[in-house]
């Protein structure tokens, strides 16, 4: 006979003859701020889960509650815990989930216990492109930490509870949310808070598991929020000298106060952070250029290409960085050469006014490309960007099937365009 699942005594004393729906319980895992997580048994598929159980006294804790459900279950991501299952009945509520057999970072943040750098560099780019995925999907987590990344069996990276996540198209809950030590200083100040502030707390993550220390330390949670809003971190070099000079550079842009200095997007962190890795690795010029491949065919613009299409044109291409504010393109110059946005926005800019912006996928200057004419409009990085740089030279020795394709793309986006505005033609 199987106890009642919502009774007193349910959440500190589930055992091995309790079930939840039709979830057989086998032992308790963890509590959190959340809730409290057990290994459950599926018995129809034969299969582990981690049952999280809350208790909500109300319709606003309920709706809280199940906005986890809604905002991890609408993602499918290999470095994302899956949600199977939610259930409710009175004042609980439960999510059933993939169970990562495993353990979370915080053990690898002490310093008698640090991973090699080039295991920390692969654990941080994994979640660097989770959460860029998750942030195209309209879901900001809110509490990266080390306790809400799994590491499996395997040792491949999984973000965890996204039980104060926000969804981009619901209004934003107002109120301190998170863990003080990883909470971006937008956050802390009660503001609204964007793709960016999971930067922020995915930097602090990489500062401790680099340096095994806390990136803004303190007695109690005043102090660390006061270090977070006034004051920056220590260098990580003074605390792990023997690390490469670029980590100084990755750590402290993932941390800057104000998040438009920050890196625009997972894929941005995790370009850095490749580039981190091959100095450590010393990769040959194929591997570099497979795992950037990587990246790229996952654009938009790219959807219809193969895999090996895509490393052939970047294997040709220029990869190149362009810093928030400057000039990419000119009006009036005449340049045979077209990009497409790998990270980052821009913006188009004719006669000094801004007409049209640029987003991460989206090709520009294809025109002068085509038609060998002067440059018709400015594009100004909007934020840092990465950008491939395709000449058409490139694009006249490329295959007829890759012609084919970009041409597609080209007129796609230009009928995109003209919809828009007759003269945003690049």
């Amino acid at each position: 006979m199987t106890k009642s699942f919502f009774n007193k005594e349910f959440m500190s004393d589930l055992g091995e003859s309790d079930t939840v729906g039709r979830y057989e319980i086998l032992r308790k895992l963890g509590q959190g701020g959340t809730g409290v997580v057990y290994l459950g048994r599926d018995p129809y598929i034969k299969r582990n889960v981690a049952i999280k159980i809350s208790q909500v006294a109300s319709d606003r804790g309920r709706e809280r509650f199940f906005i986890e459900a809604q905002s991890a279950g609408r993602l499918s991501h290999q470095n994302i815990v899956a949600i199977h299952d939610v259930g409710a009945y009175k004042d609980f509520c439960y999510i059933a989930m993939e169970y990562i057999e495993g353990s979370n970072l915080d053990k690898f943040c002490r310093k008698n216990s640090l991973l090699p750098v080039n295991k920390v560099i692969e654990i941080i780019f994994s979640v660097c492109n989770a959460l860029d995925y998750a942030h195209k999907q309209g879901v900001i987590h809110r509490d990266i930490k080390p306790a809400n990344i799994m590491l499996d069996k395997s040792g491949i990276a999984k973000i965890t509870d996204f039980g104060i996540a926000q969804m981009t198209e619901k209004t934003a809950e107002m109120g301190i949310f998170g863990t003080p030590s990883y909470m971006s200083p937008e956050q802390l100040k009660d503001e609204v808070a964007g793709n960016e502030s999971d930067i922020f707390s995915l930097g602090c993550v990489l500062y401790e598991l680099l340096s095994g220390e806390q990136a803004f330390p303190g007695d109690n949670s005043f102090s660390i929020m006061y270090k977070i809003t006034n004051e920056e971190s220590a260098s990580v070099l003074s605390i792990r000298p023997d690390l490469p000079e670029i980590f100084e550079e990755i750590t402290k842009r993932a941390l800057a106060k104000d998040p438009k200095k920050r890196y625009p997007s997972g894929t941005a962190f995790a370009y850095d952070l490749r580039v981190a890795l091959r100095g450590l690795a010393g990769d040959s010029i194929d591997e570099r250029v497979g795992d950037f491949a990587d990246d790229v065919n996952r654009l938009p613009f790219f959807n219809e290409f193969t895999s090996d299409q895509v490393r052939e044109i970047v294997s040709a291409s220029n990869i190149v960085t362009i810093s928030e504010g400057q000039i990419v393109v000119a009006e009036g110059e005449i340049d045979d050469t077209f990009y497409i946005l790998v990270s980052g926005k821009a913006k188009v800019r004719k006669n000094g006014r801004d007409i049209a912006s640029i987003g991460t996928g989206e090709c520009f200057g294809e025109m002068a490309c085509i038609g060998g004419q002067a440059r018709v409009a400015t594009v100004v990085a909007d934020t840092d960007c990465i950008l491939m740089k395709i000449s058409a030279t490139l694009l006249d020795r490329s295959s007829d099937s890759i012609k084919f394709l970009f041409f597609k793309n080209f007129a796609m986006t230009l009928v995109r365009r003209l919809s828009k505005n007759p003269q945003d033609l690049l």
